[in-house]
């Protein structure tokens, strides 16, 4: 009797670039794979943070390249793909939120968090599959979205809207490339704590009200998302694409 395989989870081999790498969410993701041998590309717009975070990688065995890059210059972020690219892998966990009542949401907060959110992300991924397709390669796409994608949240409408925004063209870049062999999904957290989040958790009742839409009790950590993107990057979820994987410890399951 032939037993079947479990694909492998290795990324020996394959380049990936992680985008807002240089803490939080990010940092994890190019830690995660890293851990599973892919030759990492960690980009951010602070140059200072990424050298640290490269050297700290590099100490640990891993194999790591850093490019100081702000995906919201479209131009010069397609450059610098298509220069240090074909990208096997693509993390993108850059992002931003300004939260506000819907009806005191200021025209300029509403442009900054779209251009990063939605603009950046879409653009940034159609230049890493964009070197793939002209190298005939496959990959794994993956921009860290958010549960705010699949529900709504008090003073969180534009951003909710943004993460909506990014599921519908990971959805459709998924059915235009599949052909490709090239795979496009989200990682959507629940509250994760970072350095990002702390002023939230500083909050006694709003971190107590987070905890109670958390039916597993707990407030997310980085840890919780590495898993996740090794799972998304390697041949593990080979026939994964267009969808969104809920790391939400239950929030959105009433």
């Amino acid at each position: 009797m032939s037993l079947p395989r479990t694909p492998s989870a290795s990324l020996c081999g394959r380049n990936a670039i992680i985008v807002g790498a240089s803490s939080g969410i990010g940092l994890g993701c190019a830690v995660a794979l890293g851990e599973l041998g892919a030759d990492v590309t960690i980009a951010a717009r602070r140059g200072d943070m990424l050298d640290a975070v490269g050297d700290d990688m590099r100490a640990a065995g891993m194999l790591v390249k850093t490019l100081a890059m702000d995906i919201t210059d479209i131009t010069a972020m397609q450059g610098l793909i298509a220069a240090n690219g074909p990208f096997d892998v693509m993390v993108n966990s850059a992002g931003m939120a300004r939260h506000s009542p819907a009806m005191d949401t200021s025209q300029d907060d509403f442009d900054a968090v779209t251009n990063l959110n939605i603009k950046s992300a879409y653009f940034l991924t159609q230049a890493v599959a964009n070197g793939l397709i002209a190298a005939k390669k496959p990959g794994s796409l993956i921009n860290i979205s958010s549960q705010m994608a699949l529900v709504g949240g008090i003073e969180r409408a534009v951003y909710a809207a943004t993460k909506h925004a990014v599921e519908g063209f990971t959805k459709s870049m998924a059915i235009e490339w599949g052909p490709h062999d090239i795979r496009v999904n989200t990682i959507c957290p629940t509250f994760i704590r970072t350095s990002l989040s702390a002023q939230t958790f500083s909050q006694p009742d709003k971190a107590a009200w987070i905890e109670s839409k958390i039916k597993l009790g707990r407030i997310g950590t980085v840890e919780d998302i590495m898993g996740a993107v090794q799972f998304l990057a390697s041949d593990m979820s080979a026939l994964v694409t267009g969808s969104a994987l809920l790391i939400d410890g239950g929030w959105t399951a009433d």
